[in-house]
């Protein structure tokens, strides 16, 4: 059974490495480069990946346990987060202004633009349901501390109070609320507009993303070891540990595959994005998270397999 569901989600991860490669041939060709790619970010950012988190309510009936899930949900993404954080704090202390950027890539994991379309792969609405609570803290944790990790010692850490509301995985979710509580039914049309619209999540963001590896240096990024130790604490021991917590605490079923998944996903896109906004490297940031997606396709199956033990 284990290597059955490894096998299972080993498919469902080469699938969307698939669609990598399809991204990373277009820019090669420049048929749809990564400066295309970057300036249509928004398009992902703003429209499909909330249509995603919103069709999800949409499609969940409400009672009190799925309301009780999501908030089960919601600390338990949060706890993955916090334990991340808590990783990378005794690492890449000797590594200079590249520092900040390594503890960034170990503390926050992709969960918009992997973790969700994941869960909608291989679980559906329902596993989408449990990610968006993962988006949700998502937000809220590196607005906050993702902020301060890549500005302190500038004279400049702040907290953006703003964005901890006014960022579209909470407002999303804030938005998709209400046809959850009360159950409201919405015409055939709009439902399948926003369908549709979340269907594009999936491709759009793997395309993307295969732009962004297709201008990194790979060959030098294997011989950087601060890669390997990211992708070590990010990939397997974070995961591991979580796995414990959550059997522990008695989390099982689909909560826990999609806890999993959001606890095994490599480093965030958002590594790259923080780290160009905030005048970290890009270039480092971009290979650690091009170096970590890449181990990730032989880690997550692994990890999803445990998961449906």
């Amino acid at each position: 059974m284990f290597f059955s569901n490894m096998m299972t989600a080993a498919q469902q991860v080469l699938v969307l490495f698939l669609i990598v490669a399809v991204g990373f041939a277009a820019d090669r060709l420049h048929i749809f480069t990564q400066d295309i790619a970057k300036k249509s970010n928004d398009l992902l950012f703003y429209i499909i990946t909330p249509a995603v988190i919103v069709q999800s309510f949409m499609n969940m009936e409400f009672s009190l346990e799925t309301a009780g899930s999501f908030f089960i949900a919601f600390l338990c993404m949060t706890g993955t987060l916090t334990v991340g954080i808590l990783i990378a704090l005794p690492f890449f202390n000797k590594c200079g202004e590249y520092s900040v950027v390594y503890k960034y890539a170990v503390s926050y994991g992709n969960m918009g633009y992997m973790a969700l379309p994941l869960c909608q792969a291989l679980l559906g609405s329902e596993g989408v349901f449990y990610c968006s609570a993962g988006v949700v803290a998502f937000n809220i944790l590196c607005f906050t501390h993702g902020v301060w990790l890549m500005t302190k010692g500038e004279g400049k850490a702040k907290f953006e109070i703003k964005k901890l509301i006014l960022n579209p995985g909470v407002i999303s979710v804030l938005v998709g609320l209400p046809f959850f509580i009360f159950d409201i039914n919405i015409p055939d049309a709009l439902n399948s507009a926003v369908g549709h619209i979340s269907n594009l999540n999936t491709p759009v963001a793997m395309i993307f993303f295969g732009t962004y590896i297709a201008n990194t240096d790979l060959k030098s990024m294997f011989r950087v070891k601060e890669n390997y130790m990211v992708a070590l604490l990010k990939l397997v021991v974070m995961p591991l540990i979580m796995f414990g917590v959550f059997k522990l605490a008695g989390i099982a079923g689909t909560m826990l595959t999609a806890c999993i998944i959001s606890a095994s996903v490599p480093s965030a896109n958002n590594t790259a994005m923080f780290a160009a906004k905030y005048g970290k490297d890009t270039g480092v940031a971009s290979q650690v998270v091009s170096f970590d997606s890449a181990l990730s396709v032989l880690t997550i199956p692994v990890m999803i397999a445990l998961s449906k033990l």
